[in-house]
């Protein structure tokens, strides 16, 4: 368990909020591992019909700590919390919303391709700079980017890493609405409530047929897994890596 994701309950809605300001909602592997046990929990309450992903003013996620890849990258093992977190995305029965302000890079990015609605800020951009960083795209998004954003489009976001406001984001399809900074939670909890209002069994249903299968989804998992763990270990990424970690420090 980890202070830097806070989990709380509002009638049937259940928040899962990404909570380490200071570095920008940097995912680490414990916050992972609590994000997961979080999702199987409320799938498991009945009291639950919905989760809701949150971030910090600015600041969704800036993605995975680098300073845990760098450690894989030059000899160390990591774990299976990120695997974990991916599965729970695969298999949670119920839907999820996404709030996402500022920062949202990498993870930050691909964990929306997951959520049934994502509302986004103006100041938003979404990012994934796998390649610059000698890495490949992860938590299916190789598979999901294209059937949402078409072929293009996954390309210029997870090839060239472009950067794609929230309005662009909108128009490609990648996230539902854009709302001012002010208003992002009360419109993502709102959501929510209008979700948790259906009857359950009806829209389960009915996001099952809408979502890809699972069984390809999780498919798509592990072959991204095993190229990324591959790109982690080689010179290229441990020199993308280290340069990264360098400029930040300096």
């Amino acid at each position: 368990m980890t202070d830097h994701i806070l989990v709380e309950r509002q009638g049937a809605i259940q928040i899962i909020r990404m909570n380490r300001p200071d570095k920008k909602n940097a995912l680490t592997r414990a916050m992972y591992a609590t994000m997961s046990k979080a999702l199987a929990d409320g799938d498991a309450d009945p009291a639950v019909r919905v989760h809701v992903f949150l971030g910090v003013p600015g600041a969704f996620s800036s993605g995975n700590d680098l300073a845990d890849f760098l450690v894989i990258a030059t000899g160390g093992e990591g774990g299976n919390e990120v695997w974990d977190f991916l599965m729970a995305l695969a298999k949670t029965e119920k839907p999820m919303v996404s709030g996402v302000d500022g920062i949202a890079v990498g993870i930050g990015t691909t964990l929306n391709l997951h959520c049934d609605l994502t509302f986004a800020t103006p100041r938003t951009v979404f990012r994934t700079p796998f390649v610059d960083l000698g890495l490949v795209p992860e938590a299916g998004s190789s598979l999901l980017a294209p059937l949402i954003l078409g072929r293009q489009g996954a390309f210029a976001l997870l090839g060239l890493g472009e950067g794609f406001s929230a309005e662009r984001a909108k128009a490609a399809g990648l996230i539902y609405e854009v709302v001012e900074e002010d208003g992002l939670e009360a419109a993502a909890l709102a959501a929510a409530g209008a979700i948790a209002a259906k009857p359950p069994q009806a829209l389960k249903i009915a996001r099952d047929l809408m979502r890809a299968p699972r069984d390809e989804l999780v498919a798509r998992f592990k072959v991204e897994s095993e190229r990324f763990s591959e790109r982690l270990k080689s010179d290229e990424a441990r020199a993308a890596l280290t340069a990264f970690m360098t400029r930040k420090k300096a």
